[in-house]
């Protein structure tokens, strides 16, 4: 599904997304799906944002400063537009009724199933870990819950993340052929046609690789990030992002910022080479992040506020879940 198609419903759908808070929001995540988040605010679509607090235990042994990683993931949010009266924001460990719906949907799926989930497989190459924990191996599972949990019926998500999505629906489907109900619906993909935005470095813009700008940046070390990006002995500026990366990456960035096409912005810079490039998209980035840096800055004095968002918005997750899974006892015979 396409966000044209949400657009002219939008009273339809109630969709579900977040992220783990493990770390400041970077312009990859604003492009790829911040943005879109506000764009769906602004439609009228219900919104649920989950800070995925228990699922940074999935990799590593135990969560870093997972309150303060929590209150700045909402500090992103708010800067960036989400606006906590009409969106729902909360985190895992604050919601246990969601929990336990993990559960009774463990038993809907089978473990060569779990094994077989190519996100998980590549989740688990990449954790540098020896040993898999069973929260890593039911994450899926996990994921559903947060979905199920409030029926959300519409998830953005990338092509990558669409075997988690398979693995709500099937659970969804068997949860109501098994007990007789149409308690869930089999959530629609929403499909992002944000483009992948690399880092400075023409890789994937990720926190971890010391590549990514940071939305809470200073204009300074904007600059200087940029600076250091990563370039070619090619002086002629060309979008292409095959064979040029890094220069095509910083292309890229900048045509987001200005609402330009990437290969008209290249063709406009041209001979000015790697310097009049990297000048433009220090400019052009400090400029677009102006306004949301002083918005954050001005969230950022008021820590009770943060706090106060994510309990008004665990309290409606939390009558929202309980209903649900008072919804799913009863078509258990549990209650």
């Amino acid at each position: 599904m396409q966000i044209e198609t949400v657009r002219q419903h939008p009273d339809r759908y109630r969709v579900l997304t977040g992220d783990r808070p493990t770390g400041p929001l970077h312009l990859g995540h604003y492009f790829g799906t911040l943005h879109n988040r506000v764009q769906l605010q602004r439609m009228g679509v219900e919104l649920l944002l989950v800070v995925a607090d228990y699922q940074t235990l999935t990799d590593r042994d135990r969560a870093d400063r997972p309150a303060e990683h929590a209150e700045n993931l909402v500090l992103d949010y708010l800067a960036a537009g989400i606006d906590p009266e009409r969106t729902t924001i909360f985190t895992h460990s604050s919601v246990p009724a969601l929990n336990q719906l993990l559960l009774p949907f463990l038993s809907l799926v089978t473990v060569a199933e779990l094994g077989r989930n190519p996100t998980v497989k590549d989740e688990i190459a990449h954790s540098g870990q020896s040993t898999v924990s069973g929260l890593m191996f039911t994450y899926p599972v996990h994921q559903a819950a947060d979905i199920l949990f409030c029926k959300a019926n519409l998830v953005p998500v990338g092509r990558d993340q669409l075997p988690h999505l398979e693995t709500t629906r099937t659970i969804a489907r068997r949860f109501n052929d098994r007990y007789a109900t149409s308690l869930f619906p089999e959530p629609q993909p929403l499909l992002s046609e944000a483009p992948l935005l690399p880092g400075t470095d023409g890789g994937k813009m990720s926190k971890s690789r010391g590549n990514a700008i940071a939305l809470g940046a200073t204009e300074d070390e904007t600059a200087r990030l940029i600076r250091g990006a990563t370039t070619d002995a090619d002086r002629h500026i060309s979008y292409d992002p095959e064979h040029r990366p890094g220069v095509s990456g910083l292309v890229q960035l900048t045509a987001l910022c200005e609402g330009r096409d990437p290969a008209e912005l290249a063709a406009e810079i041209g001979d000015g080479g790697a310097g009049a490039l990297k000048r433009r998209a220090t400019e052009t980035v400090n400029e677009y992040l102006r306004p949301l840096r002083a918005r954050r800055t001005e969230l950022a004095a008021d820590r009770a506020l943060l706090r106060s968002v994510l309990a008004a918005g665990a309290e409606r997750a939390n009558a929202v879940a309980e209903s649900t899974l008072a919804e799913v006892r009863s078509a258990m015979g549990m209650g």
